[in-house]
């Protein structure tokens, strides 16, 4: 199957925009499914990262329900019984976010499973749908959906439209081979000397590139290599070629576990927020402002950080290095000139 970077994935204002990846070995990531159900139990167990084809680590859990939150949900959520959660994951997917799993059925991936242990610590039901990117945005404009949970960035003018509930950070990483030395722990001086790969046209070009100034203008520089694709971007790196590629932390999380057993494995060597070095970016559960829905999903959130649910679902996905100490509500956003 193809890996360039569906439209519906690139965040707007600036923000992380998902990279090409390496090739998916997921028979069911092409499947166009217009709507994808996981198998949720109606006793509150969920399985994280069902028929995901190994880009999750099956994990069953069981979220006990809080009627206190369930009873501070509107009253029309609360008489329907169930969560209506929507995706923009069609027409093929990105693993490991979401995608059509390998039943050819379930939407799995990390967005859709988090809604899914949200709906069921609110004694809800999830009725996971999928969409394409701006459907999911109309969906909830007109009510179709209580919540997108699709790795929504939060920025200062969707906050005009939506409410938020932040459940992990939005990173940027670097990938280097499994034996690389190379680490990066934010400061771009370390870059010096290097060959580094990014995707034209993205959010982390354009932080690479600022970086590239600062150091020339101190009189150290490091060379980009750009690459059609993600397939092209794995050679380079297993031959030499280059030394780290820059770009979306889940792709490259995906892409690591991917590699495990291989000949060349790969991991990450440091990441950065994707809103850059002054805010930390937030991804985060999606609604219609003053639906009244955010507010008891922000301490659902909460309520699975504090009981451990929520580092298994991380840990699930291999990303466990953007996980929050707690949900914020409507918070700081990427700002309305950070394009």
């Amino acid at each position: 199957m193809s890996t360039t970077t569906p439209a519906r994935w690139r965040h707007r204002a600036g923000a992380l925009v998902l990279a090409t990846g390496v090739v998916v070995a997921l028979a069911g990531c092409a499947a166009n499914a217009s709507a994808g159900t996981g198998s949720d139990s109606s006793d509150g167990t969920v399985t994280i990262g069902a028929a995901s084809n190994g880009a999750a680590t099956e994990t069953k859990v069981t979220v006990a329900e809080d009627t206190k939150l369930h009873d501070e949900l509107p009253a029309a959520v609360k008489k329907s019984g169930k969560l209506t959660i929507g995706v923009g994951a069609l027409p093929s997917g990105f693993p490991p976010l979401a995608f059509t799993g390998d039943d050819q059925k379930t939407l799995t991936g990390s967005e859709p499973d988090l809604g899914r242990l949200v709906a069921a610590k609110l004694g809800l039901d999830a009725d996971v749908q999928n969409a394409t990117w701006d459907n999911l945005f109309v969906g909830i404009d007109s009510g179709k959906y209580d919540a997108g949970f699709s790795n929504i960035t939060v920025t200062e003018q969707r906050k005009e439209k939506y409410d938020f509930a932040s459940y992990r950070q939005d990173n940027l990483a670097f990938q280097v081979l499994a034996d690389s030395s190379f680490t990066f722990d934010g400061d771009p001086s370390v870059l010096a000397g290097k060959t580094l790969s990014v995707s034209s046209g993205t959010n982390q070009e354009k932080i690479l590139l600022g970086w590239q100034k600062e150091l020339q203008a101190k009189g150290k520089d490091f060379s980009i290599k750009y690459y059609p694709d993600g397939n092209a971007i794995k050679l380079a790196l297993d031959s030499g070629k280059i030394d780290a590629y820059f770009g979306p932390n889940p792709t490259i999380a995906y892409q690591n576990t991917q590699s495990k057993g291989s000949a060349k494995p790969t991991k990450t060597a440091g990441t950065y927020s994707g809103a850059g070095s002054s805010l930390q970016g937030l991804i985060a559960a999606t609604t219609k402002k003053d639906s009244g829905i955010a507010k008891p999903m922000r301490e659902a959130i909460d309520e699975l950080i504090d009981d451990g649910t929520y580092a298994k679902w991380l840990k699930a996905y291999n990303l466990s290095n953007e996980a929050v100490k707690q949900s914020e509500l409507n918070p700081e956003g990427l700002p309305l000139d950070n394009s």
